[in-house]
């Protein structure tokens, strides 16, 4: 069993930020807890190549299933995950602005949206999920990746622009940085960056930078189940307990102990594995 983040290799490393695989294999007849999905700073495109996943939305109860290989944008709601008992996702996690220089598609139209990737990209992707099927090892299933990412940066739709330089800085999580800030680095009105910002990232820079903290906590905490709350909200930048609450509220709906309640049963835990804390 596997949960695993693997760096890219160079030639594609502009774009991606990892390569994730999720393997996991229940025995027939066993019982097969959901796995509530919060938001993170991720656009990503994943394949199944076997045992595909429901997702059911937390706010509408709309479900979406069967669907071999996925693009979804930035979420910023809980969705519940259910899996197959063979269940393996390879996940190319983009950096933000990365699908919209691969396809000229505005990250702002892929917000919560957990859609057919072929609606998106080629019917390639069949055959990429079908080569990642008979790959005979993790390895080959990155080497795989690689060659398809290769692809599609060489017939890439848009420019690399000073704008890509903020995320970056947001990602970092080194300083915290205001809007003229932001601007600034981008050689841009403050404006002008917002209306850039979501049109790569989907979202605008207070939010990104809201939705990066909270990943941040729920990965550390994970990764540190000792530590108490307070803890999680300073190492993380919040300013107090509460103000990490406001964030576990408004983005899964409950407070961080509730949620991590739920997270404690998630399927990956059956096996002792974790969404813990990575840093790009």
């Amino acid at each position: 069993m596997l949960l695993k983040d693997f760096i890219p290799a160079p030639e594609v490393r502009e774009f991606v930020q990892l390569y994730r695989i999720v393997h996991l294999h229940f025995e027939k007849g066993m019982t097969i807890p959901p796995k509530a999905y919060p938001p993170r700073p991720e656009h990503c495109l994943a394949f199944y190549p076997y045992d595909t996943e429901t997702v059911r939305y937390s706010s509408s109860g709309k479900m979406i299933q069967h669907l071999p290989v996925v693009l979804y944008g930035q979420f910023t709601e809980v969705t519940q995950r259910m899996i197959g008992n063979n269940f393996l996702v390879f996940q190319v996690i983009f950096y933000p602005g990365a699908i919209y220089r691969l396809t000229g598609l505005t990250a702002a139209e892929l917000n919560n949206q957990y859609i057919d990737a072929e609606a998106v990209f080629s019917s390639e992707l069949r055959l990429v999920n079908e080569q990642l099927y008979h790959a005979a090892d993790y390895a080959g299933m990155l080497q795989v990746a690689n060659q398809f990412v290769c692809r599609l940066i060489r017939h890439q739709k848009k420019p690399r622009l000073l704008t890509d330089n903020v995320w970056q800085l947001l990602l970092s999580g080194q300083s915290r940085y205001n809007l003229d800030q932001l601007a600034r680095e981008a050689c841009l009105s403050t404006k002008q960056l917002e209306r850039r910002f979501k049109e790569r990232t989907g979202v605008n820079p207070k939010l990104y930078e809201r939705i990066i903290r909270f990943d941040r906590a729920f990965r550390l905490k994970n990764s540190n189940p000792a530590y108490d709350w307070l803890r999680v909200a300073i190492e993380c930048g919040y300013h107090d307990y509460q103000h990490l609450v406001k964030d576990y509220k408004d983005f899964t709906g409950l407070s961080p102990v509730a949620f991590h309640e739920i997270e404690n049963n998630a399927p990956e835990r059956k096996f002792g594995l974790n969404e813990g804390y990575y840093t790009p």
